[in-house]
């Protein structure tokens, strides 16, 4: 079961690894962040095992009994005046043993003023989009691995375009109990648009994530390291804002080389006390820091930081993640238990 488990996700790699990252698809919404936790851990974790129903939503092999009859409810002021937010559920049936998720991500951009080509005003009009998730994790074989999947509706509305779409999310994790490590890996968005918005198809924003997490020995924190978008290289490209000039007034790009490329696929993430009542979560965005980093100025891009709090069977989380120095975005959580 193993070895078709890989070579699954070996095949799906193949097939989709010439995908691109930002501006090159559709539906991008759904590779945002989806909840406080993530954000404040740099903003894409695989690892976290455990109650944050949340999670299912990034990494299906997640999915697991300690989820069961929690609901959570997220919401995020974005950049620009959009707002977005996810709700999760997710219960156990079999005796405890087999758990189902479902989620809702929904992202609204607000109002905007329309323009015909003569410049006459048309009036205002709207966008939003909606995924609708069904997920569900087994454990292969009684090892340490385990496998998960969701399955996506996806619905956009921009304007007067529509459009509808289907995707799959993949899920491995490796769980090593003796020494709290865990490692995953995720493919995500692999599907396709049923209705486009004018006839022409566009591809999914298609994603390969692996990250790792391990609970320190006698010191009670949890780091997390990321990869991110391993299906594109390089990553980055020259900011032509950055370009240099010589005595001559030759102009030459932004060198950006092996190692940059490297680090801008990285996310590291610390989360103080995780597993207590109060808790800590501390993250660093190495892609959003560079990219969104301005010369010669500290605006500390890329740097994120929140908490949680459980009163009960309520739990809040909160998280401040900076963007540029005139852009930063506010994340706000709520868990119930229901049980």
């Amino acid at each position: 079961m193993l070895k078709k488990t890989i070579a699954a996700f070996c095949l799906f790699f193949g097939i989709n690894a010439n995908a691109q990252v930002g501006g090159e698809s559709t539906y991008q919404f759904l590779n945002l962040v989806s909840s406080p936790r993530q954000a404040a851990l740099g903003g894409k974790v695989l690892t976290n095992v455990d109650y944050d129903v949340t999670q299912g939503l990034f990494n299906p092999a997640t999915i697991n009994a300690d989820m069961d009859n929690q609901l959570a409810l997220n919401y995020t002021s974005y950049l620009g005046g959009i707002s977005y937010g996810t709700a999760t559920y997710a219960y156990t049936v079999d005796r405890h043993t087999q758990t189902f998720h479902t989620g809702i991500t929904y992202i609204n951009y607000g109002s905007f003023d329309g323009y015909d080509e003569d410049g006459n005003s048309t009036g205002t009009f709207s966008g939003s989009e909606t995924a609708l998730s069904l997920g569900y994790a087994l454990q292969i074989d009684y090892s340490d691995f385990y496998f998960g999947a969701n399955v996506k509706l996806i619905t956009s509305k921009l304007e007067q375009y529509n459009s509808f779409g289907g995707a799959v999310d993949l899920g491995l994790i490796y769980i090593n109990e003796d020494i709290d490590f865990n490692a995953a890996l995720s493919i995500r968005n692999l599907g396709t648009q049923f209705t486009t918005y004018a006839g022409l198809h566009e591809k999914l924003p298609f994603e390969v994530n692996f990250g790792m997490s391990q609970l320190m020995e006698n010191v009670p924190i949890r780091w997390h390291i990321t990869l991110e978008n391993l299906q594109e290289w390089p990553i980055s490209r020259p900011n032509p804002a950055r370009e240099e000039s010589d005595l001559s007034g030759n102009r030459s790009s932004e060198k950006i080389g092996f190692i940059g490329q490297v680090m801008r696929h990285s996310i590291f993430g610390a989360e103080i006390f995780p597993e207590g009542g109060f808790n800590i979560r501390l993250g660093y965005n190495f892609r959003r820091g560079e990219d969104l980093r301005i010369l010669e100025q500290r605006n500390f891009s890329g740097l994120s930081a929140g908490f949680s709090i459980k009163l009960n069977k309520m739990r809040f989380s909160y998280t401040h993640a900076k963007y540029t120095s005139a852009a930063n975005s506010n994340f706000f959580g709520l868990q119930l238990d229901l049980q």
